[in-house]
């Protein structure tokens, strides 16, 4: 079978990150077809070429990529199974020191920490929890509290055994196979983020589509 009668399936995911200059289709896409021979030839068809080191990132549309993969072998049937926009996100790859990432992470422990424990005492002052515990006490056994009791164990314990079971997740290891809060935000906030960068690129006129010219000033179908 000639390489004009083939089919060609590509995916790619709506954000990837590169970390070389010269992009290619492998970079940014998977790729499969009847004729294995073809897969490592379009693995190598460069796309974008990046002028400068940094950090930088650009929407391709997928028929940016079909002209390209057109440009090659024109006969060729393209089905994309994946995304119609690609986010290629690309930054020198610096990897800071030990000493920088205990840092890191002796901050965001503190930080949370402490923005944990404020959020709770405030929410405890507003709601006046240790004038309704007293008062529960008092009712129940007869005599005032001297404001450390089986309740506010209790409470403490509670609190805690209700934060982990709502992030399902106590270090590395999780209770369920369901995903956290946290990352279930996470990733809505990510998909926003992308949204918003797909569509500010395509009405600034920045999208690399058909009869662009990649950021190097090189012209392509």
């Amino acid at each position: 079978m000639s390489a004009n009668q083939e089919t060609v399936y590509i995916k790619g995911e709506r954000d990837v990150e590169v970390t070389k200059t010269d992009v290619t289709l492998g970079d940014i896409l998977t790729l499969e077809c009847s004729n294995k021979a073809m897969i490592p030839k379009l693995r190598v068809l460069k796309i974008l070429k990046i002028p400068e080191k940094g950090k930088h990132r650009y929407v391709i549309s997928i028929l940016k990529i079909i002209a390209c993969i057109h440009e090659k072998y024109p006969g060729v049937d393209i089905q994309n199974m994946g995304e119609t926009d690609i986010i290629v996100t690309y930054e020198d790859q610096k990897t800071p020191g030990m000493a920088v990432h205990l840092i890191k992470t002796v901050f965001v422990a503190v930080l949370t920490f402490a923005g944990s424990a404020f959020a709770i005492m405030a929410f405890n002052n507003d709601a006046s929890v240790s004038d309704l515990f007293s008062q529960m006490y008092e009712f129940v056994m007869g005599t005032k509290t001297d404001g450390f009791s089986i309740m506010e164990v209790s409470y403490s314990v509670g609190i805690t055994i209700g934060i982990l079971v709502f992030f399902n997740h106590f270090g590395k290891k999780k209770f369920t196979v369901d995903p956290t809060p946290l990352e279930v935000q996470m990733r809505v906030y990510e998909n926003e983020i992308q949204t918003t960068l797909i569509e500010n690129a395509s009405r600034k006129g920045a999208e690399l589509d058909v009869g662009t010219a990649d950021p190097s000033g090189n012209h392509r179908p």
